[in-house]
């Protein structure tokens, strides 16, 4: 039986729109206010794509980030995943728009649809692709362009969302170090707490089902939350267990950026220093599966990461899904 190499990130890169949407410019729009936004989540702004940019569009802007930074030619690549709930269209994937578009002609190239645990899955899926020897290099790219899916006239999502993309590239690292563990789930039942009801074979699109605003994004904030709050304790704790890391070992938790008062749960509950902890959601919003890369990115911009570091990284979401995967980091290839 072939022994399963390590699989680390090299490089990452991530990339937001230039139009900002403040809380003061949603005062205008619907009944609420900063105070009662920030409050509420922690959120001060977020980006919106342009009309004329979709998703694989940002995608693009981060994926080439990460390949300059990891002197990785598209040409190279074996395989690209997307992770993204707001593709360019149904079909062609969003990946394969984005393998076209970066020249990567050998690459592999599909679409993962877990909304806000999306990148975990997909970067869970390409280490499986290297760490068995098929591919070398695979580009995991998260990707929303949520601003289109949203309604401005619902007050309790509106103020949540925002648009952005975020993306690592994957290869093989030296023994003991990169991916240490990883935690998946799923929970169907709660399925229609966070979803977007029309467009698919279900409801089909048609003038009943625009005129009663199925094509936006629906939720049930309390029950979402308790659910966030739950599965984002309980699958850090999984994989530090699983690598046999303890909670004084953990250097860096890179959450989904949904609510502050969601992570601020995770800080008390592992005991963790701010300084310890990635959080960028008052600058961005909920960019659903491209926060966690993003966050990750900047991370590393700023030196926040250490050759040998205990990284977690964590996300939950629609699906129900969740996902969480602890990495030794390297800076190191093999």
């Amino acid at each position: 039986m072939r022994e399963l190499r390590p699989v680390g990130i090299y490089a990452t890169g991530s990339y937001v729109p230039e139009r900002v949407l403040t809380n003061a410019d949603l005062e205008k729009m619907v009944d609420t206010s900063d105070e009662w936004i920030v409050t509420r989540t922690g959120i001060r702004e977020r980006r919106l794509a342009s009309a004329d940019q979709a998703s694989s569009d940002l995608a693009y802007e981060a994926a080439v980030k990460a390949l300059t930074k990891a002197n990785i030619s598209a040409q190279e690549l074996d395989m690209i995943i997307v992770a993204t709930v707001t593709p360019d269209m149904m079909f062609p994937s969003t990946a394969c728009l984005l393998q076209d578009r970066l020249g990567a002609s050998k690459a592999a190239a599909l679409d993962v649809s877990a909304a806000c645990t999306g990148f975990i899955y997909g970067i869970a899926t390409a280490s499986q692709f290297i760490a068995n020897g098929l591919y070398r290099y695979v580009l995991v790219v998260g990707v929303e362009t949520l601003s289109k899916i949203t309604d401005y006239t619902d007050r309790n999502t509106c103020v949540l969302f925002g648009d952005g993309a975020g993306a690592a590239l994957l290869g093989p690292v030296p023994q003991g170090s990169g991916f240490q563990a990883f935690e998946l789930g799923a929970e169907g039942s709660g399925g229609p707490l966070l979803s977007l009801p029309a467009g698919g074979s279900r409801i089909p699109a048609s003038t009943d089902s625009v005129a009663n605003r199925l094509h936006y994004i629906s939720m049930s904030g309390s029950e979402v939350f308790k659910f966030a709050v739950r599965v984002m304790n309980s699958s850090t704790e999984a994989v530090l267990e699983k690598a046999g890391v303890s909670r004084e070992e953990l250097d860096l938790l890179v959450p989904h950026q949904a609510n502050l008062r969601i992570i601020d749960a995770a800080i008390k509950r592992f005991g963790l220093s701010e300084e310890k902890v990635v959080v960028n959601l008052d600058r961005y919003g909920n960019m659903s599966s491209a926060s966690i890369p993003v966050a990750l990115d900047e991370a590393l911009e700023a030196g926040r990461v250490k050759e040998g570091d205990h990284v977690v990284l964590v996300g939950f979401g629609g699906g129900l899904t969740w996902g969480a995967t602890l990495l030794k980091w390297t800076f190191q290839r093999a």
